[in-house]
């Protein structure tokens, strides 16, 4: 059985990141798979590039192009939707034809359209769709927010400067929901948080909608002796850290603003924190913080297990997630995690056991479970309980035989025979 992946990236950015990952998960359950990207930038010999990068990089300029035109000349909300009115032609690869499984990825920006995926689902094959945000079941969104415009069919959307009844949201939900009734679609979601909530969209209705963690690698990620990893990278052993990490450190959504807060709160109590910032922008964001905070940039895939053993505690207070991977990485590393009640963090973190979940957009929660784990919490139970989580849940093993199960069903063509 042959598989191939479709992603926009490989590695760039947390859903490339995990598709990569459940590339090499299944590689290593004895399937037959490979990738197709739109941009690559990883070593690994299965995923190569569809087409030529002139024209991929003019179908990511084209599609930004005519939403930034139709938002007048706005970049606000710029990457927060995608149209999906340009793409690869993968239906033509030999890749493709060869394929008994196509498995969809995070498809935006210009790697697929949705014509392009009504041609794969007319193709016949067999079709999984993991899920790594809102958008293949809402009209142009990737997190809708409070709006539930996506339970009835999009309209009126907030991302527009004009919203209307038939607004863009409007035509690019309807144009899927033509293009998704030419074959059957098995949605994964990665989080039962994004299930419950694609099943509440018309767009997946006669598909089926399971839910499947994405895996990792625990012979990379485990734990290791905290102040040798310390020492080795100029740390102090003498004080508790406390990381944050995002691909933008600045980014609004990733909710830095309540970490701020709460590092004030904190400050009123003790300063024998140290707060480690990681990611691009990062020196915008350090000097706003009430207690030591040092900014160390962008660090490299291969450097990150290192950065989880050095801290004490991994903090995520994000407005907006699925199933970050970060949470998954630092507690492989047997690293306490610390995040908002919101998407799938609360599946992840159980709280005061592995970590502590806080209440939303709530600052001083967000401090008190800092204080909890740090000085309150027994570290070496919580630590523990952490590896054990994933090892449980989100090993290649396990994740990889969920796909498996999936990949080898029979497929279904009575479409009303899928539900559940």
């Amino acid at each position: 059985m042959k598989v191939l992946f479709i992603s926009t990236y490989d590695i760039q950015g947390g859903a490339a990141i995990a598709a990569t990952r459940l590339l090499q998960a299944m590689r290593l359950a004895g399937c037959d798979v490979s990738m197709v990207v739109r941009v690559k930038k990883g070593d690994d010999a299965s995923v190569f590039t569809a087409g030529n990068e002139k024209m991929n990089k003019a179908r990511f300029y084209w599609e930004r192009g005519v939403i930034y035109l139709h938002n007048r000349l706005s970049r606000e909300n710029l990457f927060d939707v995608s149209i999906a009115n340009t793409g690869v032609p993968v239906t033509k690869l030999p890749a493709f034809k060869e394929a008994d499984v196509v498995h969809l990825h995070w498809i935006n920006q210009g790697m697929l359209s949705v014509r392009e995926i009504g041609n794969i689902l007319s193709s016949g094959k067999k079709v999984v769709w993991t899920m790594h945000d809102m958008w293949p079941f809402t009209g142009i969104c990737h997190y809708a927010g409070t709006c539930n415009a996506f339970t009835f069919g999009c309209s009126h959307c907030p991302y527009l400067k004009k919203p209307s009844r038939k607004d863009l949201s409007y035509s690019v939900y309807h144009q899927k929901q033509l293009a998704y009734r030419k074959g059957n679609i098995i949605f994964t979601a990665c989080s039962r948080w994004l299930m419950e909530l694609a099943k509440q969209s018309p767009l997946t209705q006669g598909h089926k909608v399971v839910s499947i963690p994405n895996p990792i690698d625990t012979g990379i990620y485990l734990p290791k002796d905290k102040n040798a990893i310390r020492e080795k990278m100029g740390l102090p052993t003498d004080r508790k850290i406390v990381l944050f990490a995002a691909m933008k450190a600045s980014d609004k959504r990733k909710g830095i603003d309540y970490l701020v807060e709460a590092s004030r709160l904190i400050a009123q109590q003790r300063n024998d924190l140290l707060f480690l910032v990681a990611g691009t922008n990062g020196e915008e964001i350090a000097g706003q913080f009430s207690l030591p905070t040092q900014s160390i940039g962008y660090v490299a895939p291969h450097d990150m297990p290192d950065l989880y053993n050095a801290a004490d505690l991994f903090v995520t207070p994000s407005l907006q997630d699925n199933l970050p991977n970060t949470i998954m990485e630092a507690m492989a590393c047997g690293t306490p995690c610390l995040g908002f009640r919101t998407g799938g963090i609360p599946e992840m973190i159980d709280h005061q056991r592995n970590g502590y979940v806080a209440n939303y957009q709530d600052a001083k929660d967000l401090a008190d479970g800092l204080l909890w784990t740090l000085f309150e919490a027994d570290a070496g139970t919580l630590s523990s309980n952490a590896r054990r989580k994933v090892m449980e849940y989100y090993t290649q093993e396990t994740v990889a035989q969920q796909y498996k199960e999936i990949y080898e069903r029979k497929q279904q063509h009575n479409r009303q025979g899928i539900l559940g």
